[in-house]
């Protein structure tokens, strides 16, 4: 474990088990039950975990940015609206960087990243 290594989030979810099944089809995060009942994710790597609280307002506004590794990012942003989210800023705003925005169900802003191809 490495020190200042971000460790933990807590999204904000009006329909957890809706909310967790949107992260699982996009990103393939892992879920399970907490020893308090409550339902939690580790990322694709494992080293990244959280859970999905109520009572909370979603993160609408893209204040503090949180962005999700992605290796085909147009296949991904494809994929939004049928898993139940919503696409806000496209693929190309940020360019060169290959960025997009979505909003998940309960309406929180995150981005996805895809690591530019190598120069040649």
């Amino acid at each position: 474990m490495a020190h200042g290594k971000i460790c933990y989030l807590e999204l904000p979810a009006q329909d957890v088990e809706r909310s967790a099944t949107f992260y699982q089809t996009l990103f393939g995060w892992k879920t399970r039950r907490r020893g308090d009942g409550a339902l939690a994710f580790d990322d694709a790597t494992g080293y990244v975990s959280g859970a999905w609280v109520k009572g909370r307002e979603p993160a609408t506004k893209p204040v503090l940015m949180v962005y999700v590794m992605v290796d085909d990012i147009e296949a991904t942003v494809a994929k939004v609206e049928a898993a139940g989210g919503k696409i806000v800023q496209p693929i190309g705003v940020d360019a060169p960087e290959l960025t997009a925005r979505f909003a998940d169900p309960a309406g929180n802003v995150l981005g996805m990243y895809q690591e530019p191809p190598p120069k040649k």
